[in-house]
């Protein structure tokens, strides 16, 4: 499967900024077509790490707030000043269904820059899912409405709505880089990112892996419960040892 990028949803568009650095918004950048999102169907966020050899997973402290289903879903980028969340509110007025929103708080630990309130808007207009490197509150009414959300903890802070902050620039979340129009895959396990240019490699790759272990599942099954080439890997190492076989 290699979907085509080219075959985006807004092609004719072209992403427009306005303001200056520290106070700036950009709209109209690309995302890629629902079915270039669709390849990556049950795929997991790790097969999809395991696809960018192992790359693109964000620190395992942004973790689901609750057990929420998974969800994959194009990355609409905000960073904010600590403590403020104006820019999140804004996100509401641009985000198009599919989005997920994804949040820069410059480390904050106290301010939750999301809760029920916003919960309930970005379902409105069609938000998947929220990844925020950083705290968020009302967690039990976010659970009930079924907003799936992935932040490091919470906290009953609420914060300012002044500014600065960015809306649709790239950002850092988690040790890692993500871009407006990306790839999110988020569950269990967590969250990666693919970035835009590099989706349909990886959806490609990422079937592939999902083949390989299931067959991998069939041959354990079937009592090879030891891959050959971890005995070759260790005889090359000077280690003598036998591959298993079944019993």
């Amino acid at each position: 499967m290699n979907p085509d990028l080219d075959n985006t949803d807004n092609p004719c568009s072209a992403p427009t900024t306005t303001g200056s650095p520290g106070f700036r918004i950009t709209t109209g950048w690309t995302r890629p077509h629902a079915a270039t999102v669709d390849a990556f169907t049950g795929v997991s966020s790790s097969q999809t790490a395991d696809a960018m050899h192992r790359m693109g997973g964000i620190d395992p402290d942004i973790h689901r707030m609750w057990p929420a289903p998974p969800f994959i879903g194009t990355a609409l980028p905000v960073a904010t000043r600590s403590a403020d969340n104006l820019l999140i509110h804004h996100a509401i007025r641009v985000a198009q269904p599919g989005d997920v929103l994804v949040v820069n708080t410059q480390d904050n630990r106290h301010n939750a820059g999301f809760g029920e309130l916003l919960g309930r808007a970005a379902l409105a207009v069609g938000i998947v899912g929220v990844v925020i490197d950083g705290v968020v509150r009302d967690i039990d009414q976010l659970a009930d409405l079924g907003l799936p959300i992935y932040a490091r903890g919470t906290s009953p802070t609420a914060c300012d709505k002044q500014g600065p902050g960015e809306l649709g620039r790239p950002i850092a979340c988690g040790g890692v880089v993500v871009a407006p129009g990306d790839l999110i895959v988020a569950d269990h396990d967590g969250v990666t990112v693919v970035p835009t240019l590099d989706i349909a490699h990886v959806a490609q790759r990422a079937r592939q892996i999902v083949d390989r272990e299931r067959q991998r599942v069939i041959d354990i099954d079937a009592g090879h419960l030891v891959r050959p080439e971890i005995a070759s890997t260790l005889h090359a190492a000077g280690l003598n040892v036998e591959p298993r076989t079944p019993a």
